[in-house]
């Protein structure tokens, strides 16, 4: 899972300025920005796509790719690496396209076209908890896919989605992952240890009870990583384990929703859990919540809402946003006889952004600890994602 586009207008102010011929320039090119950026807010319609209506099928290596026939996808990584000194990180990489145009729609001819033309919008978000120093940094960036600014090809098995810097490149052999920030930067390599898994019916993930309201959805819950971050200038070698979804869908949130909240964890006996909650507006959690256990092998199990039990432990209010967010959970999974609760390694990570989709949510790195069968002792470490406590989220 991961936060729907809430696409906004960026509003420019100018100052008065003295029109000679260099500020005059400076006018023009303003202009001619803010038409650029406007140009990239003109989503298209969930009419204009096909709906997710039944099971998706997935093939592979294939469907790691883009598939544009849909409104808006997402590759999504996130992380727990630990440096040779004992410093420890979570991060984050998601990568968002977004259909302007639907690839079967027919634009009006106006002559020669245009170099900024674009039928997709390539969004990225990225962060590092550096959980040690108890800092929280990240970054987002937005452009059209054209002029080599960004996008998503794939070549001779590979397939590569990229914006300004950052990008995650898929080959049968290894995901390579690539962030720069301002404070931050991290060049990772991640190996599967297990394959995909789809979630719901043979990845067909309903997110809610209308027609089409779903997504086709699939993880990888265990890959292998290394590599280097680098904080302030310093580099360090790191290693861990990540977790990778891609979703794509054309469906809008039903507005009964209020958000979701969504739970990714690797437990150390090399079995791993994905849960997410669809949140309505009056705090219940919506029959359509659903998850998935992945045994040691590698063989999913479908969870439904009746299998599960979760409870707010406690909760943190944002500095930032005002936002009140839930802090520690107690999650009860009935068939499993799992009985665990989930902390936050790092109390503040919030993702604002400002820069692109204009939504704020709550991403970060999570640890687990509690009882399975039998009353074993249960740990892990994992993400959390929590989304429409700090406004709406769609698009």
């Amino acid at each position: 899972m991961c936060p729907r586009l809430h696409l906004k207008p960026v509003k420019l102010t100018m100052r008065t300025i003295k029109p000679d011929r260099e500020n005059i320039n400076l006018i023009l090119a303003m202009c001619f920005l803010a038409a650029v950026v406007l140009c990239q807010f003109q989503i298209a319609s969930a009419a204009d796509y096909p709906a997710v209506s039944g099971p998706c099928n997935f093939s592979f290596p294939r469907d790691h790719a883009s598939h544009p026939d849909y409104r808006i996808e997402w590759w999504y990584y996130t992380g727990n690496l630990c440096a040779e000194d004992g410093s420890r990180y979570g991060f984050q990489l998601t990568f968002f396209r977004v259909g302007t145009v639907p690839a079967n729609k027919e634009r009006p001819s106006t002559g020669k076209p245009s170099a900024w033309r674009a039928d997709q919008v390539i969004v990225v978000h990225a962060a590092l908890s550096d959980i040690s120093s108890k800092e929280f940094l990240h970054s987002d960036k937005m452009s059209r896919a054209a002029l080599g600014l960004a996008g998503a090809r794939e070549a001779d098995g590979r397939f590569e989605i990229f914006i300004d810097g950052c990008n995650a490149a898929i080959t049968p052999a290894l995901h390579h992952l690539g962030a720069k920030a301002a404070d931050f930067s991290f060049s990772l390599d991640l190996a599967a240890l297990k394959g995909p898994v789809a979630h719901g019916d043979a990845g067909w993930s309903m997110k809610g009870e209308g027609p089409g309201e779903a997504s086709c959805y699939y993880s990888i819950s265990r890959l292998e990583v290394s590599g280097n971050v680098a904080v302030g200038g310093r580099e360090r070698p790191v290693r861990g384990t990540a977790w990778m979804d891609h979703e794509f869908s054309s469906a809008p949130l039903n507005p009964r929703f209020a958000g979701w909240d969504w739970f990714g964890l690797q437990f150390s006996d090399g079995t791993e859990l994905m849960v997410y909650l669809m949140r309505e507006k009056n705090g219940k959690y919506g029959m359509v919540s659903s998850g998935t256990f992945v045994d040691r092998e590698g063989k999913p199990a479908r969870l439904f809402s009746g299998d599960f039990r979760l409870l707010t432990l406690k909760t943190w209010k944002s500095p930032h946003s005002g936002a009140l967010y839930p802090a520690s959970w107690l999650l009860e999974v009935i068939p499993l006889d799992l009985r665990i609760k989930i902390i936050p390694n790092l109390a503040d990570q919030e993702m604002q952004t400002a820069r692109s989709t204009h939504i704020t949510y709550w991403e970060g790195s999570v640890r687990a600890e509690g009882s399975g069968a039998q009353g074993r002792a249960v740990d892990g470490e994992g993400y959390a994602e929590l989304t429409g406590y700090a406004g709406a989220v769609w698009f």
